[in-house]
């Protein structure tokens, strides 16, 4: 069953799909265009949804296919979090049916964020599916930068941005918990990234409202400029303002015993049902789905692997630069990962329709130019580290044997051969999990 949503629509008599109607907002939110039918719900603070029980207070957060915002609960005098899908994608996805299915889960609720509620709203774009769940602080992509070290600081050059590495480590930790319980119930979670790994909160219903509640101040950072049109006329699709994203930062629980539980299963599937297009961002997906379309039981395992390298080192493993062309990107995904890996086999390497830009009929690599050398031009060759090189290359402060035992659980991960990568239980026993279990045991 896929999970690709479908075609937007067209906004009949209004625009042409191609058209932009708004003046470019900047600022750090949703892209204005994707208000319009068939698309995002249009949010203002305040407003009140399933029959007055649920009250926008603040933006948590947005991604390509919904909007997610803190709201309070009149009805049960709560705080939740009410994710609101585009009106095109409110029910094609596995979504709501793997939420179902885990909050009624023994353990459930340990490792996946919950669903508490969910319901439809009606709105100028459309039918909206709306799912509540219980509130969480930051993301793992997003909390990093907000630790005393890096706080306010930017992103100097100079800056190694990178959590702890006992922090790194217990985040890989119950990230994998969470892989493990959804697998071991016929469920991969497709879009197993960062993004998508939530610290829980302290508890903040006792905080009141006026707290918590997101200011409609421009100028202090916390809602774009108006929203306009290109023609000057009055738009019903989309709202005044978009609201930039305020994380719960400060109720947010990052000391020695913090919590992580995956969120987001918009990507989501059975395992007996593989999608054919999944989520699974760019630099994080297997070889044999880049060149050959193949989706089996193990992509998340090779994201996880990939982000064992990424959470400690503060870098990604297989960088993918964004390019118009879907083949320069997936050209650069492969160039790279024969780099850090080592050469692809035969049996993938016959499916690379462009590999001559790069290698010779030996295998060799001797050119970087995307889509081939460009005229006049002399093939450029970059010496790239592989996986072992670059992550002593990041200096993590660990001796020589504790950074052998993560190379070795990175390389045993990040097999060539799907059938040879380890089950997410299998990695959770792997011997650089079991140290500290070990530890804890005996102290």
């Amino acid at each position: 069953m896929s999970t690709s949503p479908p075609p937007t629509p067209q906004i009949s008599g209004f625009i042409k799909d191609d058209e932009e109607r708004f003046k470019e907002i900047i600022s750090p939110c949703e892209w204005v265009e994707d208000y319009h039918p068939g698309g995002y719900h249009p949010v203002v603070l305040g407003d009140v949804f399933h029959n007055g029980q649920y009250k926008v207070i603040r933006k948590l957060g947005e991604g390509s296919y919904s909007t997610v915002w803190l709201a309070r609960d009149l009805r049960n005098n709560k705080y939740v979090a009410m994710k609101i899908v585009m009106s095109k994608i409110s029910e094609p996805t596995n979504e709501t049916a793997i939420l179902r299915l885990l909050s009624q889960t023994p353990g459930g609720s340990k490792h996946i964020t919950q669903l508490l509620d969910e319901f439809n709203h009606q709105g100028p774009n459309g039918i909206h599916k709306c799912l509540v769940f219980e509130p969480m602080g930051p993301t793992v992509n997003t909390m990093v930068e907000e630790l005393p070290p890096f706080k306010g600081k930017g992103r100097l050059p100079s800056l190694k941005i990178r959590y702890p590495y006992w922090m790194a480590k217990g985040i890989l930790r119950q990230s994998l918990q969470a892989l493990v319980f959804l697998h071991e119930n016929g469920i991969a979670h497709g879009d197993f990234q960062p993004g998508n790994m939530l610290f829980t909160l302290r508890d903040i219903n006792s905080k009141p409202e006026e707290e918590l509640r997101q200011k409609e101040d421009m100028q202090a950072g916390f809602i774009s400029p108006p929203v306009e049109r290109l023609d000057g006329k009055p738009d019903k699709w989309a709202p005044p303002y978009l609201c930039i994203a305020q994380p719960l930062v400060y109720p947010t629980d990052y000391a020695q015993d913090f919590k992580i539980k995956l969120s987001d299963m918009g990507g989501a599937y059975f395992v007996n049902e593989p999608p054919a297009k999944p989520i699974t961002p760019a630099g994080l997906r297997t070889p044999e789905y880049v060149l050959t379309g193949v989706v089996n039981h193990t992509m998340d395992i090779w994201s996880f692997g990939c982000l064992v390298f990424e959470l400690l080192t503060g870098q990604p493993l297989l960088c993918t630069p964004w390019y118009p062309n879907q083949t320069d990107i997936d050209d650069e995904h492969l160039r790279i990962m024969t780099a850090r890996l080592g050469p692809l086999p035969d049996n993938l390497y016959q499916h690379w329709k462009t590999s001559s830009f790069y290698f010779t009929p030996e295998r060799k690599l001797y050119n970087c130019w995307h889509g081939g050398v460009p005229e006049g031009q002399e093939p450029l060759i970059l010496e790239e580290p592989t996986m072992e090189e670059a992550f002593d290359q990041a200096e993590l402060d660990i001796d020589e044997e504790e950074a052998r035992k993560v190379k070795a659980l990175i390389r045993r991960i990040l097999h060539y051969d799907p059938e040879k990568r380890p089950s997410a239980a299998e990695v959770l026993s792997d011997p650089w999990f079991l140290e500290d279990e070990v530890r804890n045991d005996s102290s």
